[in-house]
This record gives structure tokens, sequence and C-alpha cells, in this order.
């Protein structure tokens, strides 16, 4: 055996049984999931996996096949969905009880969820899969079983999730119909889910990107292509292609390979008797060293590299770091003295000279030390124990890379050199830095779920609704800005007052003459610049009964985004003649008469959701946000004929378009009569009508009033020839005119009852003996219970050939009256009409507080002294909520009213310690 003399530009590996790569083809934009139609319900409805018991002729085997036999299978689990059995439902069984809308729409989940060894029916059937991912972006792991090991949720339910999300359902959608198809996971769970999915999407992508742009090269080997399909994150791939990337100087192992080491290295493992490294010459490669020097020094950086590669390897060293104690420490840099500002370095104390195991670090610690990090006042290091070092390397020489036969002690050396070269130059930067990018996605992902959950408790605040208010914005120079609106939230006066100056009793005589004039009793004050003193003011008037005799309160409101919106065209278009000064004070006013309404028309962002918004991808924020709102602008559903455009582009499968081409009808037809009119509307397609049609509602008595000729009740509701979304062929969609619908409405319009379950529907109220007419008045509800305890849930699901999910739908908006609102059993803006200082607090002293803000590490709690205390995360205890509302997690959301006790007070720094004591 002789190495080559000359230094070849790339040298080939010896033959192996390995196949060669096949020719990928070009790389598309999105990677989709193939998944079996006919396994999954055909192409007629969405009748896709669902949990039953499994057929005795299908063993546990038959349910996880083989590529070969995936027809058979696919064969007998069709026959096995076909079958009379009970209909699968997700859903506990609850007999003799009509739940309420929010008990099944809008619900929420434990933050942790736990795979379920049964389903209430049994095992789900298996999914018989025909491929990952499409052919252009295939890769070595089975996408619905890598997400969920990620995201801890059956495989069955992942694959349904997986063609929902294929087929252009929306979140709001899914969680509301869909919900046996997805054992009854909640919106957060889902959007969870699908960001999970779009990592692996991406990394597929760009996984195939980069083979095709190595192949062009003709830098790819059977090796590499195996090492990058078996990639699942980015860091992987980038660990895999770093140094075949264009522009590199290329690696230590390449220049190596090019000098002819190669086959020697790979003789070292596989035939190391017939080696001899005396017997290389070669090109000198590093200077200064002798011949031998020079082979030995080029084959351990050929192994190392190759070691570092491995995916049992890496596989080895990760499960080992598993098992022991790592942890992540901070410290202050040694620079940051001398170029970062004092009180910068203040604001870490905690963190200069911090240690903690990666197990048990907190998400906010981590975005903190990151934020250290990036303004150069921290060191961060990832410590791993030499223990796992020292049984890796074990391991590698005595195992995964023991030589097939008898090495010399000279070859030995050069394999041990290797490994641990391999694993300080190479593997152990990699573990730092997955580390590091686990942690901070984790923390990321954490953060943008609790400003999820912040700004839900903040749209789905309480509406005040029938009261006369009076917005106050609060300023010192430039006065405070008033602005009076109607119940109807027309504005009705608009003023500027300085109270903060020498003028406090004549402008107090003017607001009194204005709160007479206008009989308005409530006073809304932004937390913004000057509020504590305006809040003293009023206080103090109302105090002194000074208001008489008109019993005024006030409340404080979020302002955070009214300055923003005052200057956006949205705000020029909807108050033209209106200082941008005062259209805040109209903001804040409205905010408080309808949060949902206002608070949409301003980007989520803005709205403050939550403390290290900033630390955290944008991208994510913004789409978990969006998403929120979309969920909650479509859980508490609009009135299609007094609604407004902002409103509309928040609903489930609408678009700022589609939203504008339904106004615009409106303006020029008159106002809807019924959900099928929808279809008349331009760019409104069967896919968007079946999204957002559950969510608009009808209100009957305007229907009545302003569109029926005779302007009293329709006689009688026919459901004849009535055809849902969901059932309409996809194609061209005809144009047709406003005439051509029947207008006649009804009276499941007004529910939350899908057109898709109109017919089923139908046959309940038949089987109820009740009228479509009664639909939400007491005598509906007595006969549906009485339905129900006499047949029981279950007789009922099976008589309607329908699933227990889509019946309690039907059954929530038969028996829920008219003009129902989720929002009802939220918590309302406290009034009050006096005011607490700080010094007046003394240790021990109980008070009643509101949320204002929740966080990873706390709760904000605003008790009225003009500066929130914290509830540490560890006073929050299950045992100290409430059992009448369930929760995602012990965190608490902003609006909720708290009974706390105070622990410490520290008045030079303003910050005050609490404790929950009870949830009211």
């Amino acid at each position: 055996w002789e190495p080559k003399r000359k230094v070849a530009s790339r040298t080939r590996l010896p033959k192996t049984k390995e196949p060669k790569p096949k020719k990928a083809p070009a790389p598309r934009k999105k990677p989709n999931v193939s998944l079996p139609i006919d396994a999954l319900g055909g192409e007629d409805g969405p009748k896709l996996l669902q949990p039953k018991e499994e057929p005795k002729s299908v063993t546990k085997k038959a349910a996880v096949p083989r590529r070969k036999n995936v027809k058979a299978v696919e064969a007998k689990t069709i026959n096995a969905l076909d079958n009379d059995e009970k209909p699968s439902t997700s859903a506990p069984l609850v007999e003799n009880e009509v739940k309420s809308e929010e008990d099944f729409t809008f619900d929420e989940p434990p933050l942790k969820r736990i795979k379920s060894a049964t389903c209430p029916q049994g095992k789900p059937v298996k999914l018989a899969r025909s491929t990952n991912i499409d052919e252009e972006n295939k890769m070595n792991w089975d996408i619905v079983q890598v997400l969920s090991d990620r995201t801890n949720i059956e495989e069955w339910v992942c694959a349904n999730i997986i063609r929902l999300f294929k087929d252009d359902n929306t979140i709001p959608f899914i969680a509301r119909y869909r919900k046996e198809l997805i054992n009854n996971l909640e919106a957060d769970a889902l959007r969870e889910v699908q960001q999970t999915l779009e990592e692996l999407y991406t990394v597929a992508k760009k996984t195939h990107g980069t083979i095709q742009k190595l192949k062009k090269e003709g830098k790819l080997s059977v090796s590499l292509l195996t090492a990058l399909l078996n990639c699942r994150t980015l860091e992987e791939l980038d660990h895999v292609s770093a140094p075949y990337k264009t522009g590199s100087k290329g690696t230590k192992a390449q220049r190596a390979k090019q000098l002819g080491l190669e086959p020697a290295a790979i003789s070292l493992i596989e035939n190391p008797r017939e080696l001899n490294l005396l017997s290389i010459k070669f090109y000198v490669f590093f200077e200064g060293l002798s011949a031998v020097q020079e082979v030995e020094c080029g084959v351990q950086q050929i192994l190392a590299d190759m070691f570092a590669k491995d995916k049992d390897t890496l596989d080895f060293i990760r499960k080992l770091c598993r098992q022991r104690y790592i942890c992540i420490q901070s410290s202050l840099a040694k620079v940051s003295a001398k170029k970062v500002n004092e009180k910068d370095v203040d604001k870490f104390q905690l963190y200069q000279n911090f240690s903690c195991g990666i197990r048990n670090i907190q998400h906010h610690q981590i975005l903190a030390i990151n934020r250290g990090e990036n303004l150069k006042i921290l060191t961060v290091k990832v410590n791993v124990p030499d223990g796992v070092k020292n049984e890796f390397c074990r391991w590698c020489v005595n195992e995964r890379w023991r030589p097939k036969s008898y090495a010399r002690p000279e070859l030995m050396k050069v394999l041990h050199y290797s490994v641990e070269d391999s694993y300080k130059r190479l593997i152990y930067p990699l573990l730092c830095r997955e580390f590091r990018s686990k942690l901070t996605s984790d923390a990321e992902k954490e953060s943008v779920m609790m400003f999820g959950r912040n700004l839900r408790q903040l749209l789905l605040a309480s509406p005040v609704r029938g009261r006369t208010l009076m917005g106050v914005d609060p300023g010192y120079k430039h006065g405070c800005k008033l602005a009076i609106i109607s119940p109807t939230s027309q504005i009705l006066h608009t003023d500027v007052v300085y109270l903060h100056s020498g003028q406090r009793w004549q402008e107090a005589e003017k607001i009194r003459k204005l709160l007479q004039h206008y009989n308005c009793s409530t006073v809304v004050i932004g937390n913004g610049t000057a509020c504590r003193e305006t809040e003293a003011y009023f206080a103090d008037l109302i105090m002194k009964k000074y208001f008489t005799p008109l019993d005024v309160s006030y409340c404080i409101a979020n302002e955070a985004g009214a300055s923003i919106y005052s200057v956006s065209p949205e705000a020029c278009k909807e108050m033209p003649d209106l200082d941008p000064n005062l259209r805040s004070a109209v903001s804040i006013a409205r905010r408080v008469q309808d949060p949902l309404a206002e608070l949409v028309k301003i980007e989520p962002k803005h709205i403050g959701v939550g403390m290290y918004q900033h630390d955290v991808s944008q991208t994510l924020l913004k789409a978990t946000l969006d998403g929120v709102v979309e969920e909650c602008v479509s859980f508490v559903g609009v009135d299609i004929n007094i609604c407004s455009e902002i409103l509309l582009r928040h609903i489930a499968g609408l678009n700022a378009n589609r939203a504008k081409n339904i106004i615009e009808w409106r303006e020029k037809n008159g106002p809807f009569v019924n959900r099928e009119h929808l279809k008349s509307v331009k760019g409104l397609g069967p896919k968007s009508f079946q999204q957002c049609a559950g969510f608009i509602r009808f209100n009957q008595e305007y229907i009545r009033t302003f569109c029926l000729p005779s302007g009293g009740r329709d006689s009688e509701f026919a459901p004849e020839g009535h055809k849902s979304g969901a059932d309409e062929k996809p194609g061209k969609k005809k144009s047709k005119p406003a005439a051509a619908t029947v207008r006649r409405p009804n009276p499941l319009d007004q529910t939350c009852i899908h057109p898709e379950s109109y017919d089923v529907a139908m046959r309940f109220l038949t089987f109820t003996e009740g009228s479509a007419n009664a639909i939400g008045t007491p005598e509906m509800q007595q006969k549906v219970n009485a339905v129900i305890e006499r047949e029981g849930i279950e007789e009922v699901v099976k008589r309607m050939n329908t699933t227990l999910p889509t019946l309690q739908i039907i059954i929530d908006g038969l028996v829920q009256p008219e003009g129902y609102d989720i929002r009802k059993d939220f918590d309302k803006p406290d009034f009050k009409r006096s005011i607490v200082c700080l010094e007046d607090l003394s240790v021990g002293t109980i008070l009643t507080g509101r949320v204002e803000n929740a966080t990873l590490f706390g709760v904000f709690v605003d008790i009225g002294v003009g500066r929130a205390g914290l509830i540490p995360i560890r006073n929050i205890t299950e045992e100290k909520l409430s059992k009448a509302k369930k929760r995602r997690s012990l965190g608490l959301g902003p609006g909720e009213r708290v009974e706390v006790r105070v622990l410490n007070i520290d008045i030079p720094r303003s910050r005050i310690t609490l404790d929950l004591i009870r949830v009211l």
C-alpha cells in the first residue's frame, strides 16, 4: 500500500457497500407532509384519524407497518373506521348537565401536556404513512414522530394536525370545530405544534438546499449526505455543513484529505495490521514537524472530524450529558467597567457571579443572561464536568471506534489523541451551542406564550356597557386631554384641562359642568405620565363630594399604544377632524367600554403585554400575538351587520381585502340576512367561508326590524336546500347577484353552530320537539336538559350520528341566550373613590388589588399606591387559586382581582413584596 505522492484536489474514499446518493430534485419553497388520503377520511370530509378500539384482527405489529405493507394496513385501517362503532369522542362524558360555551370552546389547558396512555374509547388507530416528507425534502427521520417527541402529544393527534394545517385550516376553526381530531387541544397547544412543525420544515428545506449546493460544487459524498439527512436542528446542520461553505479556508481534516491521508485514517479503524505510518511519504503539511509526526497529525485531524460527525457518537455524548450535572455560569466581563454605564452594570448584579444547572435554570434568567452578554456586561460559559469527557473517550476507544483487529501501541496513541481532540475542538463547542440554543429557544417560547396569555386577558376583559364615560389622558405641561363618549361610543365632547398648575379649582368647575351636562359618572384615567397626580386630584374631589348629586367613580386603564394609534392612518380615517392628542383620550375611554374592539386597532406588541418582549424573536412574537388576537375575536364573534372593518380582519379565514369586500357589499346591498349571503361576497370562496362562518353572528332582532318586509318574526324556518360551505366543490366561484340568494333569516346564524352542522342541529331540534324560533329561551334549555337526562349524552350522539364535541357545540348554541358574550364572566375594571399612599402601608397589611402584568418570575399587582407590588412565583400555589376557573398554569393573568398580604416594603427602591392570599 502506497499513498498518493502528489497533492490531490479531492481524494476519493475507498469503495464501500454504501449505495450512491440519488440525484436530489431542486428544493421547493415549503415541504409538506404527505399522508394517505384514504386513511384520513378521503377528499370529501374532515374525517381524520380518531381514537378508537383497535380491531382484534389488527395486531400490535401491524399498527406500525413496514413500507412495503402500507397498502394492506391502510385497507385494514379504513375497514376499522367504517365499522359500526361508537362515534369518536375526545371529551369526558357528562350526563344531566348542559355546559356553557367557555367549557368547550374557550377552555384553558394545562401548561404541561402528558401523553395519555389510553383514550376515552381505547387506543387510537395507528397512522399508516407512505412518506414522511415530500420526496423533494425527504429526511432520515419521521416528522410525525419527531413532532410528537418535541411537543409531548400523541402521534395520531400530530398526524391529524399536520393534515389539518396542510389543508389551510385556521387555529380557531380547528380548536372549536375539529376537537375530536386533536384530542381537545386548545389554541395555545395548536400554536406550539404549528411553530415546531415550521421549524422542522425549515430544517428539511435548508438541508436539501445545502445538499443541492454541495452537489453542484462536487463536495458531496455518501457519508456527508447521510450526516446531512440525519440533522434535526439548524445547529446540527450548521455543524455538519460549515466546513464546506463557499469561502471557507477548509478545515484541517479537509487539508489532510487533500494530501491523501484519508485511506490511512480509515485503515487505522478497519485494518490496522496493514497500516505503517513510517512508509507514508507525502508533501510537508505541518511545517517544523518530522515526517511521521506529520502523518500522525493529519490522520488525527481526519479521525477527529469523522468522530464529530458520526450520529451514534453524538447521540451517546448527548445521552451522557443528560445524565450528568451541566451548569451555565455567568460573570462580569473584564471590559464592561470601561465601556458600559455603571447603572447598566448594576442591573445585572444578580448575574455577576451566577451558576445554575441547565435543568433548573428559569426562563427569565436565561433571557437576562443573554441580554447582559449582548451588552458586553456578562461573560457566559457552559460547564461540562471532566467525567463526561473521560467516559466519552473510553467509550469511543473501547467500543464505537475500536479497531477491528490488533493495533500497535503507536496507532492506539493516535486514536486516543484523535478522540480527545475531537471532543475538545469539535464536540464540546457543538454541545455548548446546542445547550445555549435550546435554553434560549425554550425561554423565548415560554415568554412569548406568557405574552399571549397576558394579551388574551386584556382582550377578553368584560366590557362596560350602557355608561357614558369620560376618558382622561394625563399630562403636565400640555394639560390633561378629556373626551366624553356615549354608551354607543359616539364622541360627545373633547377638551383640555390643566389640573397640575395654578388653575386647579377653575378646571374642577369645568369638569363638574361637563359631567353633569352629559350625566357622566365614570372617569377613566390613563396610566401614563402624571397618572398618579391626576388620580389623586379626582380622588380628592370625590372625597369632598364635589360632583354631587352625581356619584362619580374612576378607574385606571392601560394606555399603552394609545399615542401610536392616535397618529395612525386608521385613527385619521375614523376621527379626521380631531386633534391626535384628543384621539388618545377617546381611545382610553373606549378601552373600558369595549376592550376587544378598541385594542385590535393597535399592533399587539405595542399593548404592553410583558417584560423581555424585545429580547425574544420578533417574528415568533408577532405570529403568536396575531394568532391570539384572531383567536379572541373569533371566539367572541362579531355581528356582521354592525362590526367595523378592522374587527372583521381578525376573524379566522378573513383578511384585509375580504373584510373590505364584505363592508362594500354591505354598503351596496344592505344588511346581510343569513350566512349564505357571505358567499356572494367577492373573494370569499368555499374555504374562506368554511373557516369564518361559525364566528360570524346575525342579530335576529336587527334583521326582523330592518330587513323583513313585514317587520315581524319570520313564521317558520325551513332548512330545505341548505348546503354548507364544507360541501361545496372547490373551483372558480361563480358570481351571483345579491337578489339571487334567498333572503330568509336563519335563527341558527345567531349561534356558534357551524353551517356544516345545521342538518344535525335541525334533527336534534326535532328530537327535542323544539323550534328554531325558540333558540336561547328558557323553554329550549328545559327541553334540551330533559332529553339529555332521559336519553343520556352517549345515546343522543349515536342517534344524531355525530361526535360528542359537535353535539356539545350544538347544545351550547341552542341554549345560550341571544347576544351571549363569553366575556361576561371575565373581570371588569376596579372603580375607586379614594387613594392610598406608599407611606400608608405596613408589613402584614391585607389589601385587594388587580393583576397588572404577569411574568416568568412573578406577578405584578396594582394595589392603588402608585407602584405595583410583586408576588414572587414561589408564593403562587395551586391551593390559593380559584377552583372555579380552569388555568393553563399557576400563573395569574392581567385583570384578575386578588387579595394579598404585604411582606416587605423597600421605600428607597420603591419595591413592595406581596404574598397571595386568594383569587377573588
